[in-house]
């Protein structure tokens, strides 16, 4: 079995990277939820599967932003 040789500060720049897209995505989703009238959590819990939908696109969508200004 071969060893990878993995740089720390690489490691843990990652790391740190990751846990600021993470915070960055859920204030996002946090001010989603305040700006917008429709309670998306009830609905989903509902079983409204167009919210559910939307709401999966928009954190698809806020993720694929946070990533391509991350790595730019």
């Amino acid at each position: 079995m071969e060893i990878i040789d993995i740089d720390p500060a690489a490691l843990l720049s990652t790391v740190i990277w990751a846990f600021f897209a993470s915070i960055i995505l859920y204030v996002a989703i946090r001010a989603f939820d305040l700006i917008t009238p429709t309670d998306y959590r009830g609905e989903i819990r509902q079983g409204n599967v167009a919210a559910a939908i939307f709401v999966s696109a928009f954190i698809f969508s806020l993720s694929a932003i946070i990533i391509s200004v991350i790595v730019s």
